[in-house]
């Protein structure tokens, strides 16, 4: 049976590994230039860009799950943000709505 206390278990799981792919996803490519990847050659827009659509709409997710108490709104709210940041990233990354 889904309790709020079960709920709000998961809800702490998915900050924890929300924050660990924002920190995967940053650090990615810089690892790979490191090695000398073939094809990933970041700049530094593209890692301000990168920091600020992922951190950002992590501390958005943050900030109304602050405010909102029901722990099944929070993490359907969380889904909703990191979809519309998945659909930026591609857009941008490969212009996938062109």
């Amino acid at each position: 049976m889904v309790t709020t206390e079960n709920l709000d278990r998961l809800w702490g799981t998915l900050r924890v590994m929300g924050w660990g792919a924002v920190a995967l996803v940053m650090a990615a490519p810089a690892v790979a230039m490191a090695l000398d990847a073939p094809g990933v050659n970041w700049t530094a827009t593209d890692f301000v860009f990168a920091g600020v659509l992922l951190i950002g709409g992590g501390a958005i997710i943050e900030l109304v799950a602050w405010r909102v108490k029901n722990p099944a709104v929070r993490i359907g709210f969380a889904l909703l943000v990191v979809f519309l940041v998945a659909g930026v990233w591609a857009e941008a990354a490969v212009g996938i709505f062109h």
